[in-house]
């Protein structure tokens, strides 16, 4: 009896556990009937997401929100920006207020196991820096006894900077804002003698100040941030689309491919792995249940992740960041795209 009521019982929550992971696995198909790609983005760091003049948004992030949109939909436009603050991010993305983040957020492994969120792959290295004013005599960031400093509040940013000066057993003062923008303003306005935040964003900020020569970032680094795209942890499926999409633009990269030549690579190269890549053979796509071309259509539509990278704050943009631990593998960097095969 023991035995057959612990079977039926096991049988019970099997059936509830593959209920449940069926009921789960809808992102991509809610996005599709929607005939929309809700993307949670930073409101106010150049180079990763904020509005142009004409209200448009530029920035890395937002160019791989599009992205996403041309792999599902073939169409760039078929995505709404949706603003969100450090503090809110994720209780948006958990309850389902968008479909995933593109927001310069750091995996950690806090984050990973109690949000009951999944980060799908990393598509930018960066690390903890302060900005502080040009003539402030401060050379590093142990001069600094006693300062006050700028932080976003939800970040990693805050715990790093705590850890860094308890490190060196030296006080500070940290004043918290709820937007980048609004500790770059009190920077500004003399409330505080640092911004401490990711060295890139540092490097936007500085770009959009009335004077960037009037400011120094700190050439020093306290941490590791490894941005990746954020999911919820109970749709596999839609892991897998978000992940491998971000890495076929890196693959692009590897490859050679560029929204310049994809048509004639798809067309004449004897490569498996491109003609994989861009369609030739149908594999990729239906496993991801995407259109065979997905790829190649993100490729020629907005390049792969070196055009994207520079369009949006390479050297020859305001922000003027050289590519560094971004770079792909084969010359110098960090970025490596998993096999697609």
């Amino acid at each position: 009896m023991l035995g057959r009521s612990f079977a039926a019982a096991a049988a019970f929550a099997c059936a509830l556990s593959t209920a449940g992971t069926a009921a789960a696995q809808q992102t991509l198909a809610a996005v599709k009937a929607r005939g929309q790609l809700v993307c949670g983005i930073n409101s106010s760091v150049p180079g990763f997401s904020l509005p142009d003049s004409r209200g448009e948004w530029q920035g890395l992030d937002t160019e791989l929100c599009r992205g996403l949109a041309v792999a599902i939909f073939n169409d760039r436009s078929k995505v709404r920006f949706q603003p969100l603050s450090s503090s809110t991010r994720f209780t948006a993305l958990g309850s389902g207020e968008v479909d995933v983040l593109f927001r310069t957020s750091t995996q950690t492994m806090l984050r990973d196991t109690t949000l009951g969120l999944r980060h799908a792959t990393t598509y930018f290295f960066d690390g903890h820096g302060f900005m502080v004013r040009a003539n402030s005599g401060v050379a590093k960031a142990s001069d600094m006894r006693g300062a006050t400093i700028c932080l976003v509040q939800g970040t990693t940013n805050e715990q790093v900077t705590a850890d860094y000066f308890r490190s060196i057993d030296t006080p500070f003062q940290p004043v918290l804002f709820e937007r980048t923008d609004q500790a770059a303003a009190a920077l500004q306005a003399g409330r505080c003698d640092a911004f401490g935040t990711d060295a890139s964003s540092l490097a936007g900020v500085r770009s959009a100040m009335p004077n960037p020569k009037e400011w120094t970032v700190l050439p020093e680094r306290f941490s590791k941030e490894p941005y990746g795209a954020y999911v919820r942890r109970d749709d596999a499926q839609w892991f897998d689309v978000v992940r491998w999409y971000t890495t076929a633009v890196i693959e692009a990269e590897e490859q050679g491919v560029t929204s310049a030549n994809a048509e004639r690579m798809r067309r004449d190269s004897p490569n498996p792995n491109t003609r994989r890549l861009l369609g030739v053979t149908p594999e990729l796509g239906e496993a991801l249940k995407l259109d065979r071309n997905w790829a190649f259509n993100v490729v020629k539509a907005l390049g792969n992740y070196g055009e994207m990278y520079n369009r949006t704050m390479g050297p020859d943009t305001p922000v003027g960041l050289e590519r560094g631990p971004n770079e792909i593998w084969t010359r110098g960097g960090l970025l490596y795209a998993l096999p697609m095969r």
